[in-house]
């Protein structure tokens, strides 16, 4: 255990670790690294194995599957091209991405495919990093023909079946008529994907070549990637999806010959990064630093602001608020932090411990990665147990709960 009291009451460190020790010892969580950074300091734990039942144990250095807390990373490379003038946030995104010109938009969002309108207008790069652009996964919509064709096409990373090439992709999604307007909804996932080939086709580089060479490189992210050589392959654990009704551990993906041990077709912004804890704490940092790490600029401070202020209006955000609120029973409470903002979302109203201005994400592989600016904390969460069952949701619940108690000034 490495601690540092800066910041931190020693009381508070103990309870953390003694909070996640339980869920290990339980057999709920098999292995688990936590991280909190303030003030200068560190605090770190890593407790138990790399398998349900045993073998090495987890280490600091453990890469993790990130699932959904990629989203706050990948779209740093946006916000480059941005502070570039590579492309802005008004521009039409037909140039780059011609399969998503001249939309039509469903007249319902349980209706036929064919029962459209055209678009009120075309699609801009502020739609899609706002998540606004008018297709995404909506689970309150499940069983539509609209989402049936999403699943259907590949469109989404439905493991064991791996996505389409980055072009195929695109064709795919350009067959497919919007579910809103441009700019009306807040939508999830498809988004996030999106950006890596908008990000791909404006630099000319694959998504992750132009990621390493301007966000993982500078920032000394060397584990970050989306995948794990064979080299390093025993620094992955087993993901596992628990069975909902029984708890009986499930393998979801294998470390060895598993879906992140080569090279994906699709470099998905959305959900296909693994990385460590020092790796995205060092990005959360950059990012409470108004886009500075050890004095050297990764991204402008506006740039930093756009991504980690809320970005949408109360009508943007009413499916996604209500989504939240009405589903707890499903989501085992995760989601309700109020805005949005490129890629994070951003606590607008104090619905638990965490303070207005938190902003971050969590992953459905059990990860949850967060910055605050008010307490200029980083907490990283990390584990290998998909959110099939509550116990990967609550121990994150359970670190920030913990965490904030610990915070001593």
């Amino acid at each position: 255990m490495e601690t540092s009291n800066s910041g931190f009451s020693a009381a508070g460190l103990r309870r953390l670790r003694e909070v996640l020790t339980r869920y290990v010892a339980s057999g709920k969580i098999p292995g688990l690294v936590a991280l909190a950074s303030r003030g200068g300091h560190t605090h770190v734990e890593a407790l138990g194995t790399m398998q349900h039942d045993g073998g090495a144990p987890i280490r600091r250095d453990t890469i993790f599957r990130m699932a959904s807390t990629s989203k706050p990373v990948s779209i740093a490379a946006a916000m480059v091209l941005l502070d570039e003038c590579r492309m802005r946030l008004d521009d039409v995104v037909d140039p780059w991405l011609p399969e998503l010109a001249d939309r039509r938009v469903l007249t319902r969002i349980d209706g036929p495919l064919d029962d459209t309108v055209p678009a009120r207008r075309p699609i801009t790069v502020r739609d899609v990093l706002t998540s606004t652009f008018g297709l995404g996964m909506d689970m309150t919509a499940l069983g539509t023909p609209i989402l049936n064709a999403v699943f259907e096409r590949g469109l989404t990373p439905n493991l064991p079946e791996p996505m389409p090439g980055p072009d195929e992709w695109m064709r795919r999604l350009g067959e497919l008529p919007l579910m809103h307007q441009p700019g009306e909804h807040w939508q999830y996932q498809l988004s996030s994907d999106l950006v890596g080939v908008l990000v791909s086709r404006i630099s000319g580089q694959s998504f992750e070549d132009f990621l390493r060479e301007r966000i993982f490189g500078p920032l000394g992210m060397k584990d970050t990637a989306f995948h794990v050589p064979d080299d390093q392959i025993d620094r992955l654990p087993t993901l596992y999806a628990p069975d909902p009704a029984t708890g009986e551990f499930h393998v979801w993906d294998e470390a060895k010959g598993g879906r992140w041990n080569l090279p994906p077709t699709f470099q998905g912004g959305g959900g296909g990064l693994v990385s460590t804890a020092d790796d995205y704490n060092a990005y959360f940092r950059m990012l409470l630093n108004g886009g500075t790490h050890n004095g050297k600029r990764i991204l402008s401070k506006p740039a930093v602001e756009l991504m980690t202020t809320n970005r949408l209006s109360p009508e943007q955000n009413a499916a996604r608020n209500a989504l939240a609120t009405n589903n707890v029973h499903i989501s085992f409470g995760q989601g309700q932090h109020g805005g949005w903002g490129m890629g994070m979302a951003v606590r607008t109203y104090r619905g638990d411990y965490a303070p207005l201005g938190q902003f971050g994400w969590d992953g459905g592989s059990g990860s949850s990665t967060y910055a605050d600016p008010a307490n200029q904390l980083t907490g990283i969460l990390l584990t290998q147990v998909g959110m099939t069952v509550p116990d990967p949701a609550q121990v994150i619940h359970d670190f920030w709960t913990t965490l904030y108690q610990a915070i001593d000034d």
